[in-house]
């Protein structure tokens, strides 16, 4: 698979134009080929897509449209894009060179390249990595205009969620994962008893040795009879996707456990559980308080902290820690509240926060800490075991709902602002 190929993969649906340039000289003078709203399309942009798409689908052996449909489907695209783009103009999408710079990355990456490769192989396929830079920009930029006006129009209740966990699909979608590794101990029925009890020696000593803490991998491949698939792996899979064998047996793992071998026509099976993922979840809650005071330009980065510092010494010598919060916090959400934050979930607060919160002891008042908001201390006043997992199924539900719904209003979307849109094709 090449590189424009991959770009297509990544999800930049614009990167079909990343592909070797119009060959042939032409003489044909640029024109006008539509007028979209402010903006025009210009022939050679046409033909420089069209040619684009052209040489995509062949390089995927896909049959080429007819000509005029092949025209006429792509001048409509780059409508749709002059429409989206005009409106991320008027709205001020911007695409910061650090976004860009990571979005490249990940692309150079997908094509297991770092990004001076990324950039030589560009180049060898007569391409220019500027181009293709901004031509992602361009992506982002309408993803962004995409998302935004799409998503306010989904509107998911707690009942349809609810409705959706109850079908099999959602049922299905909230059931556990399992990664599991996989070797077999070839055996034919007909073997004789003598083979029998070697082979099952042999997987008794496997196991006791992978039980022992040795690498299921290590074990299997050293192992003096050959096993077949080699410690292979069966990815992650839900419990209605695993082979009817193992079914009965790896609900009752846990992650890093073996089996018992399991016996077939085929011979012996040993299974090892590398991960689960999707199980109960028991998260540990923090119950705290904070106190935020924010640099400005009426007081220092040092002056914040050394004033974080001395409300932290008052709050030690007895004074009321939500008294002081309402005094001096400057996070408008939690001041008035005494700087009350609730019982907090791990992931909730940014990193630096949630880590000096995580450290701190109940009952005590952290140092000050350092995040984008400003200087904190933070007071941990109660710590629980809280069982998610129904608000974790709730939330895949969400997720699967919202994009389904997504996909919808994307396309009626798109009809809507095409048929208000002023577009003159000439």
């Amino acid at each position: 698979m090449n590189i424009k190929t991959l770009l297509l993969s990544a999800g930049f649906l614009s990167a079909v134009v990343l592909v070797a340039p119009l060959q042939a000289a032409t003489e044909i003078v640029d024109q006008v080929v539509a007028i979209v709203d402010d903006d025009v399309i210009m022939a050679s942009e046409l033909r420089e897509r069209v040619n684009a798409v052209s040489s995509n689908l062949k390089s995927r052996d896909m049959q080429l449209p007819a000509e005029d449909e092949l025209i006429r489907e792509t001048l409509d695209r780059l409508v749709l894009e002059s429409i989206q783009m005009q409106m991320g103009v008027r709205a001020g999408v911007r695409i910061s060179d650090e976004q860009l710079n990571e979005a490249v990355q990940r692309i150079a990456a997908q094509n297991r390249m770092t990004l001076e490769q990324f950039s030589e192989a560009l180049a060898q396929q007569g391409q220019s990595y500027d181009e293709m830079r901004e031509q992602v920009r361009r992506e982002m930029t309408i993803q962004r205009v995409q998302a935004g006006n799409v998503n306010q129009r989904i509107q998911i209740t707690e009942q349809e969620v609810g409705n959706f966990l109850t079908t099999q699909e959602g049922q299905s979608l909230s059931q556990p994962e399992f990664h599991l590794l996989h070797a077999l101990l070839p055996i034919t029925p007909e073997a004789s008893a003598g083979d029998v009890s070697a082979a099952s020696a042999q997987v008794d000593a496997a196991m006791q040795r992978i039980r022992g803490g040795e690498p299921f991998k290590e074990v299997i491949q050293t192992s003096t009879r050959p096993f077949a698939f080699n410690g292979g792996d069966l990815g992650w899979r839900k419990l209605d996707d695993l082979p009817s064998l193992f079914t009965a047996v790896v609900p009752e793992l846990k992650a890093g456990q073996t089996a018992a071998p399991v016996r077939s026509d085929s011979g012996f099976h040993i299974v090892f559980l590398e991960a689960v993922r999707g199980m109960d979840q028991i998260v540990t809650q923090t119950k705290a308080r904070h106190i935020l005071v924010k640099p400005s330009e009426i007081m220092t980065d040092d002056q914040a902290r050394d004033l974080v510092a001395q409300l932290r010494s008052r709050a030690l010598a007895d004074e009321d820690f939500a008294d002081l919060a309402r005094e001096y916090s400057e996070d408008i959400g939690s001041a008035q509240e005494g700087g009350e934050l609730g019982w907090t979930t791990p992931g909730q607060m940014v990193a630096e926060f949630e880590a000096v919160m995580t450290e701190t002891p109940v009952d005590q008042i952290s140092q000050p800490v350092r995040t984008q908001f400003g200087w904190h201390i933070i007071k941990v006043e109660g710590r629980r075991e809280e069982d998610m997992t129904n608000e974790a199924s709730r939330a895949k539900a969400m997720d699967y709902v919202h994009n389904r719904k997504y996909q919808e209003e994307l396309d009626a979307w798109l009809q809507q602002i095409r048929d208000e849109a002023f577009v003159d094709i000439k």
